[in-house]
């Protein structure tokens, strides 16, 4: 730059350019506008209006980029508002996935409208890639009959399963179902086109934490009833478990099953709190609550404080509801907790009729970003050790396993049953199916499609019985694909499918099936010696008791008796450690 064109700038610093032409731009519109009048009065009005928005730019004292960037620096918050936008539509590959990849919301789309969702020219996905899994195919496909596959919970009819406070009210759900989404973080319209979908197709609708809602009980579809902390539909108004107002809603014909969540993967271990302005008397009515105050969920249940309470609640819930199935939802955190409970169990002999596993991926509720990014346990390895903990202590065939997280395709449900589930719950694939575009506003109240938010005008946007028939299409064309994976491996139904079935590529040059690769315990081993199973289970399983959520002190190292938890439990593994390899 030369030493004038530095003057220049000194005096006049080029940023202000568009300020000052807007300016001039003011001076000469007015000249012209009474020169010519009528529409070229525009010109002095649009400018002008820039310009004042210039002179308060320079003025403000909140944004620097507006101080030095006057008038034009208000492009930066333009395109920055709608990036998400850009990207979604112009510049994101395919298979990026934020959280769910372009080709990922577009076969929903296909499948919920019943569009055709075969591609041509073979796959997009890299199969070299480390990480790329497949389903191995049989020489001798298999033909079946129907594509409704499903499980019964809580034993079979006139076959109570064994065990203290019996479930005597199984129920037979869909191996694919909706999973837990509250009216107020989904709208009116969404609610009842979830549950006619699910009507129309015959599998079941989680109620999320907001209880059960009109909208609700307008179609009549199968419901899961989740309570959680802040027991919602069954509370006094000190916040505390009620008995009578739970029979009420539990002893509904509607009610199928009920789910007592413990956690949540978007944010396991952090409470909530609605607030009063975005409690109206719908979302009061539901959740039992007062009009306009603030409704709080905290982090942990107040109805027990134990493993052994916890068990005695879910056969009291049990009781109270008649006898129908009583499940729990949770993430997993600290695997001593999980192991506490699954130690309840035996010294009850009450055990859950189902639990769902959630995945520290997330799910549709917002959280901080800390406890979307780092909190909590992943669906795949929270699957794989609820599953082999309950085979170790040969409880497996009492209780029902149900995973979610990021469940959307047909190979994503055959791939968690051969981690341990017997059925998979989707809420943002069942969102998609809505009309959902990932715009990512939900926590907003701005949601472009009318899911996620309360305005009635916005609600409009989705219009009931179309949606509730791309739910019911989606179910429908996904349950087909799943069939054709069953059929495609030789098999009869999903159950079938295990670890073995599946292959996961580790580098150019290796394979191995997915039962190499994890965690596998014999029915029983955990009620003998521990020598030879996982490193968790030798370091963590000693260290839970029945009686109490917190970590058992072990025996104190002689040398060492000041010595932390932690550092007795790390000098206990590696005792065990040296034992094994002796052995060995």
């Amino acid at each position: 730059m030369s030493a004038s064109s530095g003057r220049f700038t000194g005096l006049f610093p080029i940023r202000y350019t568009v300020m000052v032409l807007c300016v001039v731009g003011t001076i000469v519109g007015l000249g012209a506008a009474v020169a010519w009048g009528y529409w070229w009065w525009l010109l002095p009005v649009v400018l002008g209006g820039l310009a004042v928005i210039g002179l308060l730019d320079l003025r403000q004292t909140r944004h620097a980029v507006l101080r030095n960037y006057p008038v034009i620096g208000h492009m930066r918050f333009m395109l920055e508002y709608i990036r998400p936008e850009i990207r979604q539509y112009f510049i994101e590959g395919d298979h990026e996935n934020l959280p769910f990849s372009r080709a990922q919301r577009s076969l929903v789309y296909q499948r919920s409208k019943g569009v055709s969702d075969s591609r041509p020219f073979g796959t997009l996905l890299d199969v070299s890639a480390p990480g790329y899994e497949w389903v191995n195919h049989s020489m001798l496909p298999t033909k079946l009959a129907s594509q409704d596959f499903r499980v019964w919970i809580g034993g079979t009819p006139g076959q109570p399963l064994p065990g203290a406070e019996v479930c005597t009210q199984p129920y037979h759900a869909s191996v694919f179902n909706i999973s837990a989404m509250s009216f107020g973080a989904l709208s009116a319209n969404a609610v009842l086109a979830l549950n006619l979908g699910a009507r129309t197709g015959g599998f079941a609708h989680d109620t999320g934490e907001g209880s059960i809602s009109k909208y609700h009980r307008e179609h009549g579809g199968d419901l899961i009833w989740q309570i959680a902390s802040g027991y919602f539909g069954c509370r006094n108004p000190d916040g505390t478990f009620s008995d009578e107002k739970f029979v009420e809603n539990a002893r509904d014909p509607q009610v199928k099953m009920i789910e007592l969540k413990l956690s949540q993967g978007a944010k396991p271990g952090h409470g909530g709190m609605l607030l009063g302005a975005k409690v109206t008397p719908e979302i009061a009515a539901a959740r039992g609550i007062p009009v306009g105050k603030d409704c709080i969920s905290p982090p942990s249940h107040s109805a027990f404080s134990t493993p052994l309470e916890l068990m005695h609640f879910i056969g009291r819930l049990r009781r109270l509801s008649g006898g129908k199935p009583v499940g729990i939802k949770l993430c997993i955190g600290h695997p001593w907790e999980w192991f506490a409970m699954v130690k309840a169990m035996l010294e009850t002999d009450i055990t859950p009729d189902f639990i769902v596993v959630d995945g520290a991926e997330g799910g549709t509720g917002a959280a901080p970003v800390e406890f979307t990014d780092h909190v909590g346990v992943p669906l795949q390895e929270g699957l794989i050790l609820v599953h082999n903990t309950l085979v170790g202590v040969k409880l497996r065939e009492r209780i029902k396993i149900g995973a979610a997280a990021k469940v959307i395709t047909a190979f994503d449900i055959a791939r968690m049953m051969a981690l341990g589930a017997d059925w998979c719950n989707a809420g943002r694939g069942f969102m998609l199916a809505l009309g959902c575009i990932q715009a990512q506003t939900c926590h907003t109240g701005f949601c472009p499609t009318g899911v996620t938010t309360q305005d009635s005008l916005r609600q409009q946007a989705l219009v009931v019985p179309d949606k509730a028939a791309r739910v019911a299409n989606f179910h429908r064309n996904t349950m087909h694909a799943l069939m054709e994976l069953v059929q495609a491996a030789g098999l009869h139904q999903p159950g079938e499918i295990t670890a073995h079935h599946i292959v996961r590529r580790i580098n150019d040059a290796e394979v191995h099936l997915l039962s190499q690769l994890i965690m596998q315990v014999r029915p029983g081993a955990l009620l003998g010696s521990l020598h030879r199973q996982h490193r968790v289970f030798r370091l963590f399983w000693p260290l839970a008791k029945a009686d109490s959520f917190q970590i058992a002190p072990p025996p104190l190292v002689p040398s060492a008796p000041k010595t932390s938890l932690a550092a007795q439990a790390a000098q206990r593994a590696k005792t065990e450690g040296a034992a094994l390899s002796d052995s060995e």
